[in-house]
């Protein structure tokens, strides 16, 4: 019996199939099968996790990462595994294992300075590829920003608020019947806001708003997107509970043009906007970005029935950014919900630390300095930088990532948490990398409808 059982996972893993790379042939027994033995492709896992439940340990404390490899559930004996072992964003030596039926446990020392320090195993079965990973954190707490604010960092933003109150509303608004339900009204929308100054056409931002039908006052929700090009839906379903929502791009285009239309400036004229004109804080990609967040807030505050007093801005990613940045910028607003926040304590990948995404001061794989590393672009961040704005949060709000995000990285995150002097709650999805799962969008829209009072 034990020998047919670990016969079995023998021709498991020599068929495993399942998250083979697309060019990957499929594979075939190296031998034959015995009889008797079920023949099928598995699913393959390579599992990582710290020696801590949470996850969590103190300066200098050692730990340590188990691993295994699984073809449906059961380990696979004698896998070789290559794995490295460094901090956030930074592997360290690739080194090479064989993975016993009891698992490998990897000793991976510790950190004197409050950090995360990262596992990444990968291995080969059957000529497909899998990946594991798993992030000690070291009492990230502590995590300082090495992020510098300008000295006129309030006078400048002052100003851009200054200007865009010059700039008249204008907003338009078109039902849209196909997309209405029972309880809300769904409309695009789209408001003018500040552009260049060369620009004779008024730039306007567009959106997507839900209102519930029935008459009341209501409290009001700005939803701001992550990276990317791409059309939106709005959110009925919240807004049916009782609350105006507005969804917006921020690429002052329509965000109900078919998807080609987005894959195609994605591809071209769009293509790595978050570096368009670094070198310059008055024309930087995202003053304008920032700016008409505010004036969405204006459009939500000029709706006739929201209730004055309400008003959550919520995003993940560059929406986690944007969402910071908003309520940073905006007094109107009294709650807000930040997951894996982007732009964080960018300039702490200057001093070989993981900062936040879009990295433009990440060194290449080839340990050469990023092309975006000059004195104006790094003056620029420090404008921008999801850090300044967090220090400036007055309002409650609601924080989201995971450990081994390699996105927006838990370092850079805890970097912007820790300055925050408002009142503040911090979900961690341990295991959770730049993604969502269902329990994490279930606690971060809870906090949402509980903070706004609806049902």
């Amino acid at each position: 019996m034990k020998t047919n059982r670990l016969l079995s996972l023998a021709c498991l893993a020599l068929l495993a199939g399942s998250r083979a790379l697309a060019d990957t042939p499929p594979a075939t027994p190296i031998s034959p099968v015995p009889p008797g033995v079920a023949l099928r492709a598995a699913t393959v896992k390579v599992t990582v996790a710290p020696d801590h439940r949470d996850w969590t340990y103190k300066l200098g404390e050692a730990a340590r990462f188990s691993v295994a490899v699984t073809a449906d559930s059961e380990p696979i004996d004698g896998v070789i595994v290559a794995y490295t072992v460094g901090p956030d964003l930074y592997p360290g030596e690739i080194k090479t294992a064989a993975v016993p039926l009891s698992g490998l446990v990897i000793d991976a020392g510790t950190m004197n300075a409050p950090g995360f320090l990262r596992c990444i195993v990968t291995t080969q079965v059957a000529g497909h590829k899998y990946r594991g990973l798993a992030t000690a954190a070291f009492a990230p707490e502590l995590i300082k920003p090495t992020q510098v604010e300008p000295p006129d960092f309030d006078a400048f933003w002052d100003a851009g608020k200054a200007e865009l109150g010059k700039i008249p509303v204008d907003a338009r608004m078109t039902l849209m019947p196909e997309a209405c339900t029972s309880k809300v009204d769904v409309y695009h929308v789209s408001f003018r806001t500040v552009g260049p100054s060369w620009s004779q056409v008024p730039a306007r931002i567009y959106g997507i708003l839900c209102e519930p039908k029935a008459p009341g006052r209501y409290p009001a929700v700005l939803k701001v997107p992550g990276a990317g090009v791409r059309p939106y839906f709005g959110d009925p379903e919240l807004a049916a509970k009782g609350t105006i929502v507005l969804e917006i791009g921020i690429h002052g285009i329509p965000v109900n043009l078919a998807k080609e239309v987005y894959d195609e400036l994605a591809a071209g004229a769009l293509n790595g906007y978050w570096f368009f004109n670094l070198d310059d804080k008055e024309t930087y990609y995202y003053r304008r970005v920032y700016l008409s967040c505010v004036r969405a807030n204006d459009f939500l505050a000029s709706r006739p029935d929201w209730d004055g007093k309400n008003l959550v801005v919520m995003g993940a990613s560059q929406g986690g950014q944007l969402t910071i940045v908003t309520a940073a910028l905006d007094p109107r607003v009294t709650g807000l919900s930040a997951t894996h926040p982007a732009f964080c304590d960018v300039t702490a990948e200057l001093n070989g630390r993981a900062g936040g995404w879009p990295h433009p001061f990440k060194p290449g794989e080839d340990g050469k300095p990023s092309a975006q590393v000059t004195p104006a672009k790094t003056a620029t961040t420090g404008y921008y930088d999801t850090v300044n704005f967090a220090r400036r949060l007055k309002v409650p709000g609601y924080y989201n990532w995971g450990y081994n995000d390699e996105v927006c990285p838990p370092t850079a995150a805890y970097a912007a948490y820790g300055v925050i002097t408002a009142p503040k709650t911090l979900g961690v999805t341990l295991e959770m990398g730049h993604s969502y799962s269902t329990e994490q969008y279930d606690a971060i829209s809870g906090w949402v409808t509980a903070f706004l009072g609806l049902k």
